[in-house]
């Protein structure tokens, strides 16, 4: 269980903190949610006491501990219908899936049942609830017994400007301390649904800087495995085959993006809802244009090493769904990857066009092939490039330094005024 008493450290109280979340990594390998369990644990590295309360899922246990930090799952449904979360509750990450809403109630009455339990038998000195939908409708009733932090990650939003769920959304921003977020627009978004801006905050994602670093060579088993020369230049991008991605963009430029060099390969990796017409789309050059599906989490860092430089073309789709900060442009830049992506959200927040890769307007496929054109032809500006970007994500954006910001931001949250 989690500790009930506050411990001190050089003169500062040392928080309990609780996290809700609907998507955590279920084992070592998993992409699904890492940015939580990494937070967690950089707290946890400070001194504070963090219990992750999420739910279950084939292969999730009841309950279990890494790195200091107390993770517990509750049920909802049997199995089988156990479909929130996880990546699983969206088709294309655009419209709900039958399933997932048909179990949302079951959902919310559970997690809600779930926290009470934990804070019945323990002392939190805040709940962190992860994605405002549905996990900020879930605690706000509870906010009168724990101080309640929301935090946005990206289909959230989308899900909070539905017109049948802003007003609920509206109600448990009254009853939050603290809003985060890791872009200006998604805060922007649901501060607008009201939320006082001055009480919400900003931060980027982290990295770990130690697993995701740059190679000595190029010459790794997944250039062998793909069957990529050594010498080709190779372009990669890594994420799920949905809309927001902007995938389909390059498809649309994929013609002139193959011709700037005939020894130049694409790597996608990644599994989702639109694998199959990014596939055919690729087709005419399945000699270069590789798809290896989903990727281990493990293997993630020796992926990066076989690349050149990272592409991500990430959109709005046509419901607003957009992403915050892709972890994975983050590990590119640890790894030592100059980046080429859209102008939006917070990627900005990590990449400076020009300096460590080149941003574009989105749904600009004439941009798009001119910033990868940049690229392709010019090794020295793709290490400089890289240089500058793993120099800033070990000098900003480590967990470390990130985790320290979210605790100003629970420090300044629990030293201002109550909220009704």
């Amino acid at each position: 269980m989690a500790p009930t008493a506050i411990r001190s450290r050089n003169g500062c109280s040392n928080l309990n903190i609780l996290f809700l979340t609907q998507t955590y990594p279920r084992h070592p390998d998993d992409t699904s949610g890492p940015f939580i369990r990494d937070l967690a644990r950089g707290l946890v590295r400070a001194g504070d006491s963090v219990t992750v309360l999420t739910p279950h899922a084939p292969g999730v246990r009841q309950r279990w501990q890494e790195e200091g930090v107390q993770a517990i799952s509750f049920r909802y449904a049997p199995e089988n219908y156990e479909v929130l979360g996880y990546s699983r509750s969206l088709s294309s990450d655009e419209t709900i899936r039958v399933g997932a809403g048909l179990v949302t109630p079951l959902y919310v009455a559970a997690a809600r049942r779930a926290l009470n339990r934990l804070l019945s038998g323990n002392r939190f000195d805040l709940l962190h609830a992860h994605w405002v939908v549905p996990n900020g409708l879930v605690s706000a009733p509870l906010a009168t017994r724990v101080p309640l932090a929301i935090g946005l990650h990206g289909s959230d939003v989308f899900l909070a400007e539905r017109p049948l769920i802003r007003r609920f959304v509206g109600r448990a921003l009254g009853r939050s301390r603290l809003l985060t977020g890791c872009s200006p627009e998604l805060v922007d978004r649901v501060c607008a649904l009201g939320f006082e801006r001055e009480r919400s905050r900003v931060i980027p994602y982290g990295v770990d800087t130690e697993k995701f670093s740059p190679g000595d060579d190029r010459q790794t088993s997944w250039r062998d495995q793909l069957e990529i020369p050594v010498e080709a230049v190779v372009g990669l991008s890594v994420g799920r085959m949905v809309t927001k991605k902007g995938y389909h963009i390059l498809m649309e430029t994929l013609a002139e993006v193959m011709a700037l060099d005939p020894d130049f390969h694409l790597v996608l990796a990644g599994g989702g809802d639109r694998l199959e017409e990014l596939e055919s789309a690729a087709s005419p050059w399945r000699d270069r244009v590789h798809f290896p599906g989903a990727v281990l989490r493990d293997a993630l860092p020796d992926l990066y090493r076989a690349a050149d430089f990272f592409l991500l073309p990430a959109v709005h789709d046509a419901k607003g769904n957009v992403d915050g900060l892709p972890n994975v442009i983050l590990e590119a830049m640890a790894s030592g990857l100059p980046v080429v992506a859209s102008r939006i959200s917070g990627i900005p927040l990590a990449i400076t066009d020009g300096i460590e890769g080149l941003l574009v307007e989105e749904k600009d496929p004439a941009r798009l092939l001119e910033a990868v054109s940049r690229l392709v032809g010019n090794r020295d500006r793709r290490l400089q490039m890289g240089g500058a970007a793993r120099a800033r994500a070990e000098s900003e954006l480590t967990w470390t330094a990130v985790a320290g910001r979210y605790r100003k931001a629970y420090d300044e949250a629990l030293s201002g005024p109550e909220v009704s």
